[in-house]
Formats: C-alpha cells, structure tokens, sequence
C-alpha cells in the first residue's frame, strides 16, 4: 500500500522478476508524500486537508471474511503525517484582481511601443494622439514610416521595458505551468538513487538538470561556494593562500582513509573541532562544514570526512556541481518506478485501500487482506508505509518531524550574471545557537516547475520548535521580503507544513507479523540513499535469491509471444507488408499493449519525456 519511493522500488524490483504486484495507493495521485502538484492540485490538497480528510470509501463489514483458524489486525484510516499547514498570499485575491485587469488594459498600449508595420497603422495613431500634436493626418505611407521609426529609438533613447507584476491570479492562470514537490530533495550524481536507475534502465523515463551553483548565506549574504577545482582557482572570494589551503584539504579529504594518523587523534571529536586544528581560515571552515560536507558543527570527525568525500566524489560526473533535479520535479521518480512495474505485468489501483490484514493464527504471518470494498485479496508478503500501522502495533515509535517552507519568489536569491536560469542549492547556518541548519533549494523555469519570470523555493530542516513557520520564518525574513518592501526577491505565495520522519524507526519497534514489511517516510537528508537501501533490504527479505532490480530490456530486444525470428525488412524500393500481417502484426499489437500501461501511469502525473538513452548513464539536460 502506497506508492511512495521506497514502495515503487519495491514494486518493480518484484514485478521485474516475476513475481505477481498489487499496488493499491488511498490517494487519488501517485507517489504519496514525494507527490508533486500543480499549483492548482497543491491548493486541492491544502483544501482536503483543512476539511480534516478526503472522505473515506464505505468500508464493508469484514468479520464475514474471516474463516476459521484467522483473526484480522485494522490499519489505521487516517493520516496524520502532514501538521501545521499555513498559507501565506501576500496580496488580497480581490486587491490582485484589480492588478490584474489594469495590466490586461495597459498591454495594448506595451505591445504598441514595439509593434512592427504588420500591426496595422491603428497602432501608430495610438501612439501619437496622446502626445498632443497639432498636424493633418499622414498619408498611409507616412503613417508606416512614423511606425518603423517609433518602433526602431535609438539605444541612447532605449528604455528597459518595466517588469509586469506577478499576481496571484497570474499563478492560478498559469497554474499547470508548475510542479512543486511535497517532499525536497536532490540527486547525488553517484548515489545510490542514479546507480538505481541507470542499472535498472529506469532513467529512460526521465530527464534530468544540473545544479548550476551552491551557495551559503554568511554575514547577512549570500555568497556562491567553491567546490570543484576550477571553482577554487576561479574564486575572487578566497585569497591566493586560502586557494592552497583549500584544495590542500579536500585533497586529503578524497582518500582520508589512507591518512589514518590524520584524523584519529579526533574520532572522539567533533568535525568541527577537527576543521579548527586544521589551520583553516574562519571563511573556508564555513565553507567546508555548511556547504561541503552539509553537516552540523556537532557531528563526529569520521562522519564529517566521508559525508566531504562523497561530495567530491559526486563533483564532474555530469557537472561542475554533484547534483541532478529531474525535469517536473522529484514526483517523477516514483512514477517511473511505477511505469516499471506496470510494464512488467503489476497492477495499480488508485483511490483503492486496504482496512484490515487477515492473520493465521498458527503461524501469525499475514495470510490475505481485505480492501475498503471488503474483497479479499490473498498475498504471501504485504508492504505498507507506517501511516497504516495503528498505536496498538507501535512501541516506542518516537517520531522526528520535518519543516517544510514553498514559495513562489519574481526573482533568483543571488542573480547571475548572465541570462542563463540557474538551479541553486543554500545551506544556511543556524540563525541562532542550536537552531536547525535550513537547505534551500531554489529552481527556475527550465526545470519545469514553475511559469516563466518566477522561482520555485523549497526550505527543509529538522524542526526545533514544532511548527514549520516557526523554524523558517526567520530565515524567510532574512533572504526574502513582501511585495510592500520591494527589495530582494518577493515572496509572492508561501506555504508551510510539517511532515513525520519516522527514518530512524527500526523494524523491531513495530508488533506486526514477519511477512509484513513497513517502509519509512522521507528523511530530512539532501539525497534519497535511505530511501533506496530500505527498498533493497525489504527486497532481499522477501526475494532473498533473486536480483534487485536487473535492467529492462530494450525495446527493440524484446521478443514477443508468437513472434518468430525477425528476417531482414523491405528494401528502399520494396513494397512493405500489408498493415496487421504476419508476425510484424503481432508485433505491433504487443508493443501497443505496452504503450497503453506506459501511458495510463504517464497520464497520472504530468509528462514525462523519457528520451534519456536506453539505460545509458541519465544526461542533463543543458541550459543553453
């Protein structure tokens, strides 16, 4: 139950060797809490949530079910991951709606500043009847004439056109143009979530970009950080020692384990006080600890090395940065986890749950379910996230919660120097001592998350307080600002809310039969390596001789049932074979009957080009 991450991948790791998969997800989407939504479709699920739940299909009397020799355990009907949503519009709909309709009035008058001969002479007559000239009316080629000059000043006369406001009522218009991710995350270039899809041939199914620069936010801005090799010398930032100093350390930091004297002396120690004995200037610290390794100052030395050697081992795989977004946001990735189930034979069934499992009583395993529709449905192992699982099956589950911010910015938190649209990963410290270090991710356009002329930004933490707009508030003040204010980027639209983290649950805490396998919620962590090696060890639990997802074939190498060996096709000038004949027919019946389970799942999220290479190393996109 449930098509979150970890679930998917289990799903078509088990689909793709054969074994027979029902998923069913009580949502009306795929993906669950890794979700992404339209502007329109998050403010639905805003609504569903502030009406309590969505409500519940009829759920049938299951006792009638049971035979002799079983009892039933109910699941839990609600769900209570999501807590303490707020929504922050900064600019009345009414007040927007008056914007609104002075702009749509003012754009004739814009579009004639730079109309061309073919808009018609109306446009030059508009132009110059306001200016209060006292002439006759030109002739139709003088009138062409005044056009072409108007429309061609000078560059000294030249005037940057002024930036058209973005309203709320824009964004609700141009609502489809976004996908904005419940859950935020990148890809670290060699982590085991790309290791995963190019192994399985799944990448084909998605596009991924570069992220263009990591920033960090110190002494109240906000500055780009030197990773690579190129970065360091480049930097104007660092001075020509801490160049050396800089590349000296993250040199040792790629084989650390080899220079064992180095650090053992502080296994005890924390990392950063690791960095002080390192004789590291105060700039470079910061930039190690926050934005390199992207790590508390608190963690253990060890720790703290291998999380900066994975770092740099991600570096100029794919880019000048270790990181991947997928076009159309981190949903995509379930979903295609999902097309590899669906196209190796598994069933899904949205707005579909189950209510109770059927149990043995001899030997306690989990026999069957019943759904909400009260079918019975046999299984040998059943996989389910911890928000089915009731309080009576949990012992000491403390949760953590994460705090999530989304908003909708008019510009870049740092803008480039060129014209190019940028994907920008900050770390920003602790606003105060022992607060929570904020990631924030910030995507354009190019992405395919958002409509043109805005920035999509995702804020994740660990929370402190309790409530989302609590922890990232101050930093929202610090780096962002109110249409009132203008300066800065302007939070058009926010969102907070917390989500539970139950990663750090072990199996053990919940009382449930051995053939029944709970997958976590999202972590806090930048990349999704949990997530992966949860769905590996449930997999090995289950199919413990089979292979964790081995590559789909491709297309062109698959042969299917009734297709005999395929000679050599018509020649330039040979006639083809008539349509539906032989086995070129059966052929292509297969092939659509393939398309048509690609393109039920496709047709669940928003699309998806898988144009990535048939099962080679993903390629990101490029931003020219």
């Amino acid at each position: 139950s449930q098509s979150r991450l970890s679930e998917s991948v289990i799903a078509a790791a088990c689909s793709r060797v054969g074994q027979r998969v029902l998923h069913v997800d009580r949502r009306n989407y795929y993906a669950g809490n890794w979700a992404s939504f339209t502007f329109n479709g998050l403010l639905s699920w805003i609504e569903e949530y502030k009406a309590g739940q969505s409500e519940e299909a009829v759920r049938e009397d299951w006792k009638e079910k049971l035979e002799e020799g079983e009892e039933a355990l109910a699941l839990s009907a609600m769900d209570t991951s999501i807590s303490n949503l707020e929504v922050f519009c900064y600019g009345e709909v009414e007040r927007c709606l008056l914007e609104s309709s002075s702009v749509e009035e003012e754009e004739p008058v814009v579009a004639s500043d730079e109309a061309s001969p073919a808009s018609g002479p109306d446009a030059g007559a508009e132009q110059t009847q306001p200016e209060g000239q006292e002439r006759e009316v030109p002739s139709q080629a003088e009138e062409t004439q005044g056009e072409v000059q108007q429309a061609s000043p000078s560059p000294a006369e030249r005037q940057p056109e002024p930036k058209k406001k973005i309203t709320y009522t824009k964004i609700v218009k141009e609502g489809r143009r976004f996908n904005i991710d419940l859950v935020s995350k990148l890809m670290f270039s060699r982590g085991s979530l790309v290791d995963l899809l190019i192994k399985s041939n799944v990448s084909r199914y998605a596009e991924f970009k570069n992220v263009t620069r990591i920033l960090t936010y110190r002494n109240g801005k906000v500055e780009q950080v030197p990773c690579s090799r190129a970065d360091v010398f480049g930097s104007k930032q660092l001075t020509v020692v801490e160049k050396r100093m800089l590349m000296k350390f993250l040199t040792f930091c790629l084989d650390f384990e080899q220079h064992p004297e180095e650090y053992q002396d502080f296994s005890e120690h924390s990392f950063w006080d690791f960095l002080q004995t390192k004789k590291l200037t105060e700039n470079l610290q910061h930039f190690i600890l926050h934005s390199i390794a992207m790590v508390i100052p608190e963690v253990c030395t060890v720790e703290g090395l291998r999380a900066t050697q994975h770092f740099l081992r991600c570096l100029g795989r794919y880019g000048n940065t270790p990181f991947l977004f997928p076009l159309y946001g981190l949903g995509e990735i379930p979903q295609c986890f999902c097309r590899m189930c669906a196209v190796f034979g598994g069933i899904y069934c949205l707005r579909h749950s189950v209510q109770c499992l059927v149990l043995d009583k001899e030997s306690g395993k989990c026999k069957a379910v019943i759904d909400t529709h009260g079918q019975r449905i046999s299984c040998s192992h059943f996989v389910v996230e911890d928000g089915y699982i009731g309080a009576d099956q949990r012992k000491n589950t403390d949760s953590r919660q994460i705090s999530r911010a989304v908003l909708i910015t008019d510009r870049s938190i740092l803008p480039s120097d060129s014209e190019q649209q940028v994907i920008s990963l900050v770390t920003v410290p602790p606003v105060e001592p022992g607060g929570p270090l904020v990631r924030i991710i910030e995507l354009c356009s190019s992405t395919m998350t958002c409509m043109l002329d805005t920035y999509l930004v995702h804020l994740t933490c660990s929370s402190a307080s309790g409530s989302a707009q609590e922890d990232l508030a101050p930093v929202v003040s610090r780096l962002f600002h109110t249409p009132e204010e203008s300066r800065g980027p302007t939070v058009l639209w926010a969102l907070y809310f917390n989500m539970r983290d139950t990663s750090a649950v072990d199996r053990s805490s919940y009382d449930l039969p051995s053939n029944v396998h709970v997958c976590a919620s999202p972590d806090t962590a930048l990349g999704s390596d949990h997530s992966i090696k949860l769905a590996e060890a449930v997999f090995r639990q289950l199919l413990p001789d089979e292979e964790f997802c081995p590559p789909a074939p491709n297309p062109e190498d698959i042969i299917y049932d009734g297709d005999g060996p395929q000679g050599e096709g018509p020649g330039f000038e040979e006639a083809a074979p008539a349509e539906g004949a032989g086995a070129q027919g059966g052929e292509s019946a297969g092939r659509q009957e393939g398309k048509e389970a690609v393109g039920e799942k496709k047709g669940a999220g928003d699309s998806v080009t898988p144009e990535t290479g048939a099962g080679d190393e993903p390629s990101p996109t490029s931003d020219e």
